[in-house]
């Protein structure tokens, strides 16, 4: 299938490609169930979540698509998948995302799949609702509880809720933890009205959480009690990065680093520099941030001398999640990260005081606008994931699923 070529690429190439029927790919989840891997993508433009079997990357099939139609005014961007169950995020779409959806009636909270008994077929088994505008980057590992990015009735932005799924069609609520302030209905006040709180996900290692809470930083928490979560310390990053601050905070395993980044939201050169920082968590207690991974260039041969002036946006979005799941693989010494309209970056942090760029794949533009960003319609990676196999799944807002692989060892 005819997909997008490399526009610029450096050590990674394009073994694979679907369109997803017409439903460019957003968020990507996964599993492995008797010798066949299968993706779960969310979408932006479309109300559902598409299942794709990858067992041969090189020849992705769309196996079926996860239709909710009753929800079709509602934003269904997000997507878990661990231990035989599918979670599914609803909330109330962004204004400038959705354009004529955004003053619709909408759902929100979780749908929760069954997706063991029948991996290409989801079953739905319940809906929790959360009260306010909805769910957006929530974690799920498997095991008994889900940490939700929530917007609550009678908080200021959305915090951590945590779910007990053990019994998948009855969720319930078990603990909430928020950053003082957000608490409205408790009477607490906000400390900067525009401040933007949680983003997620609460990224769950064992009893640490490590958890993107917008311009507050990154928070760790300790949820050795689920039902009590307790502030274990924060990394801020002051004013560096736009007004939606820190996008992600994924742990390295067994190296005591977190690595964090904002996200790029303004197009072109409208806003500031944004983030991609390595974090020394040796003493948790006192983080220290000890490295800033290096900011993409383009190629010699490439029209532009920065990525501000091609269109759409740059800068970083989302990291490769292993999430403690054997479908993806863990890396210990790169970082994989989508860029925006400078496509995937993997950075080599085995000297983590000293992060180097090792390899790049930076998409041609869409042939064919699908949703209504960016602008200027360029490529937008968006999500990435690795799988056990080393093949690099990667989606755009107007293409569909690209499958990569580096010309080297990713561990």
């Amino acid at each position: 299938m005819l997909g997008p070529s490399a526009f610029e690429r450096k050590n990674v190439s394009l073994i694979g490609y679907h369109d997803l029927n017409g439903r460019p790919g957003f968020k990507i989840a996964g599993q492995r169930v008797n010798g066949s891997t299968f993706l779960y993508l969310s979408h932006f433009w479309h109300a559902g979540w598409t299942v794709v079997d990858v067992t041969n990357p090189k020849s992705p099939e769309v196996v079926t698509f996860v239709s909710t139609s009753s929800f079709d005014r509602t934003w269904t961007t997000q997507v878990q998948v661990a231990g035989g169950l599918m979670i599914g995020s609803l909330e109330k779409p962004y204004a400038h995302m959705v354009g004529e959806r955004a003053n619709a009636e909408f759902e929100e909270g979780i749908l929760i799949y069954d997706v063991a008994s029948d991996p290409r077929h989801p079953t739905l088994l319940s809906h929790f609702r959360t009260g306010g505008t909805g769910t957006h980057r929530n974690f799920y590992g498997g095991g008994d509880f889900a940490y939700l990015c929530a917007q609550l009735k009678g908080f200021l932005g959305q915090c951590l809720l945590v779910v007990d799924v053990r019994d998948p069609a009855k969720p319930q609520e078990v603990g909430r933890w928020w950053w003082p302030g957000q608490n409205t209905a408790a009477g607490e006040i906000p400390h900067d009205e525009d401040t933007h709180y949680m983003h997620g996900p609460a990224y769950v290692v064992g009893n640490r959480a490590y958890v993107s809470y917008g311009r507050v930083g990154a928070v760790i928490l300790d949820v050795s009690n689920p039902a009590k979560p307790q502030l274990v310390s924060r990394v801020s990053v002051g004013d560096i990065g736009n007004t939606l601050g820190c996008h992600s905070a994924v742990p390295i395993p067994g190296r005591n680093l977190l690595v964090i980044n904002s996200e790029a939201i303004q197009e072109g050169r409208e806003e500031g520099l944004n983030y991609s920082l390595v974090v020394d968590i040796r003493d948790e207690s006192q983080p220290k941030i000890i490295a800033a991974l290096p900011m993409p260039q383009p190629a010699a041969e490439a029209p532009y001398s920065s990525y501000h002036d091609r269109g759409g946006r740059f800068g970083p979005h989302n990291q490769a999640h292993h999430q403690g799941m054997s479908v993806f693989r863990e890396l210990h010494n790169h970082v994989v990260m989508t860029y925006f309209n400078a496509g995937l970056r993997i950075f080599n942090i085995i000297d983590p005081y000293c992060p180097v760029e090792v390899g790049y794949y930076v998409s041609t533009d869409p042939v064919e606008r699908i949703g209504i960003l960016p602008k200027t319609l360029v490529s937008q990676a968006e999500d990435v994931a690795v799988d056990s196999r080393g093949y690099i799944y990667c989606t755009d807002k107007n293409w569909g699923l690209s499958v990569l692989q580096y010309e080297g060892n990713l561990d």
